[in-house]
């Protein structure tokens, strides 16, 4: 009776995570089918397509033409309308495409690795539960801000231009129409581009997890095969995830980079004006694509930093076993003394510095000593697994690039020369 009783108070803990993950993927399946990206079957897939042309392409096209008003007063311009609209018409086709495509070769719980949730500890599957539920919260943080800034400019842009816009028969009624639908547009757009990048800092995080959790290996007694085994796992999801995604992010980083540098070529025009009222849907654009770029690089950055400290975990774990087992030696411990208490090193290296970085330590970053067991493997099982890490980094690639902080900046650099190249010959031309 007391084993039953104790069986029934352990099922509901073991299976309130499931619960908790299962709604966090409710709520990315809810949004998924409020943007029409669900594909499930032939009438939702038809919809979705035909709200995507509408949207995303129809729209876009039509108002840009429209409402060109080469008329109007110097207030209600819009030089910039073409950069805007083919820059958030391209990044929305390439996110619609990227996840439609994920959604039909994977499908939504496969494509969130939430079926790879059981291999990980009670603590991994906490955290990714909450980045899931999360999620919603942190796309909605950075859709709704840009979605109401261009919400009242394109408002003020219809009730302010009077005659000098062109209308249909109704004027208010067709004002209320073209509004709302360039208002949508706009939703639409910047919705999908922005979950694709959610999602991959989100699929990034439970990697993360799994790094903190393989981390722990080294403060207990381990065999090297097992780690060698857990390991190659990690990196074959790292490769996984790199491959989904690299023609996403090359892609995105080009077509930002492109977008910048046409958008900073036709403002330092000599005869353009540039002002908030004909600029600001343009610097708008900008921080949206800008934002959206820096969430996928910084995500890849920072998971590939972490999968590379493994690295430095693993030699600090060698030296601090065979530093321990000379100690031993010189103190000439009988075998049979040595029991499986761990032993910590009665130095440690923690400094101020430590949170330099900003990220917190963790099992990965921190500079404590590794507790050492007194039953440790042998130098050539540690020196091999070592060596096999220093040779093996994991991480996101991109056709074959490493993603890591020096990569970044080296294209930092990179954009930087180019910015002020083209400032160089645009200013000195002018």
């Amino acid at each position: 009776m007391e084993d039953e009783r104790e069986k029934s108070t352990k099922k509901p803990k073991a299976l309130l995570p499931s619960y908790s993950i299962h709604e966090g993927a409710d709520e990315l399946k809810t949004f998924y089918t409020w943007v029409f990206l669900d594909q499930s079957n032939l009438w939702r897939a038809s919809l979705s397509w035909s709200i995507f042309f509408v949207l995303a392409i129809g729209v876009p096209l039509v108002s840009h033409f429209v409402f060109q008003c080469s008329s109007c007063d110097e207030k209600h311009r819009r030089p910039f309308d073409a950069i805007v609209q083919l820059s958030l018409s391209v990044f929305s086709g390439l996110s619609f495409i990227s996840l439609s495509s994920f959604a039909r070769k994977y499908g939504l719980r496969k494509f969130l690795f939430l079926d790879a949730l059981c291999d990980v500890s009670e603590k991994a599957r906490h955290g990714y539960t909450q980045q899931l539920h999360r999620s919603i919260k942190l796309l909605c943080a950075f859709v709704l801000p840009c979605f109401v800034a261009d919400s009242a400019y394109k408002i003020w842009w219809f009730t302010s231009g009077g005659t000098q816009i062109p209308y249909f028969k109704i004027i208010y009624l067709s004002d209320v129409f073209a509004c709302t639908l360039l208002m949508c547009s706009w939703l639409y757009r910047t919705s999908i581009f922005f979950l694709v990048c959610v999602l991959f800092r989100l699929i990034c995080y439970l990697q993360i997890l799994r790094l903190e959790d393989f981390a722990q290996v080294f403060e207990k007694e381990s065999d090297v095969a097992s780690i060698l085994v857990e390991h190659l796992k990690i990196r074959r999801t790292l490769r996984i995830i790199s491959h989904r995604f690299r023609a996403f992010i090359l892609s995105t980083l080009i077509l930002v980079t492109a977008s910048q540098f046409a958008s900073l070529l036709v403002t330092l025009e000599y005869s353009s004006d540039v002002n908030i009222s004909t600029g600001g849907e343009l610097a708008l654009c900008s921080v949206t694509l800008v934002t959206g770029l820096f969430i996928c690089l910084r995500s890849a950055a920072k998971i590939t930093h972490k999968a590379q400290s493994v690295t430095c975990l693993a030699a600090k774990w060698h030296i601090c076993a065979t530093i321990n087992s000379f100690d031993d030696l010189d103190d000439e411990t009988p075998t049979a003394q040595i029991t499986t208490v761990p032993r910590v090193f009665p130095f440690s290296a923690n400094s101020s510095s430590d949170n330099e970085e900003g990220d917190g330590d963790d099992a990965l970053d921190n500079t404590n000593m590794v507790p050492i067991h007194a039953h440790t493997v042998s130098y050539h099982k540690r020196q091999a697994l070592v060596t096999y890490f220093e040779h093996n980094r994991a991480g996101i690639t991109v056709y074959g690039f490493m993603l890591d902080r020096t990569s970044l900046h080296t294209v930092f650099a990179i954009q930087m020369s180019l910015t002020l190249w083209l400032l160089n010959k645009t200013i000195g031309i002018s």
